[in-house]
């Protein structure tokens, strides 16, 4: 069975390999399947890298505008749901309970499409 080669163990070409692939899931998701990249050169990683580059800036800024609209819903949800003789925290409680998230607000986060950290703001 071979060994897993270290970062410094492998040659450019292989480390453009695996930074292409980490790349390629960070942008769309998933990892690339059915892609063969075994005549591929350095150059030609390398442009493919770039590409995946300026796509990545695309899907981040889309993702930090989703995050900005889910807030925005989230606090008109918990405003809504506030009334006399309750408070905030008592609302954010009933929406975590609801979400099934057993307290863990980095998940209930992720479900409400939040930005991780929000609550510890």
């Amino acid at each position: 069975m071979e060994q897993f080669k270290i970062w410094d163990e492998m040659s450019d070409l292989e480390q453009a390999a695996a930074t292409w692939w980490d790349l390629y899931k960070d942008v769309h998701g998933v990892r690339p399947r059915g892609v063969d990249t075994s005549n591929w050169t350095l150059e030609g990683f390398k442009a493919q890298i770039n590409a995946l580059c300026i796509a990545l800036e695309e899907v981040v800024a889309e993702q930090r505008e989703a995050e900005q609209r889910a807030v925005v819903k989230f606090e008109d949800r918990v405003a809504n749901l506030l009334h006399p003789g309750t408070n905030r925290e008592r609302v954010i409680a009933w929406l975590m309970d609801a979400e099934g998230v057993n307290g863990d607000f980095e998940y209930f986060c992720f479900t409400q499409g939040l930005p991780y950290g929000y609550f510890t703001r």
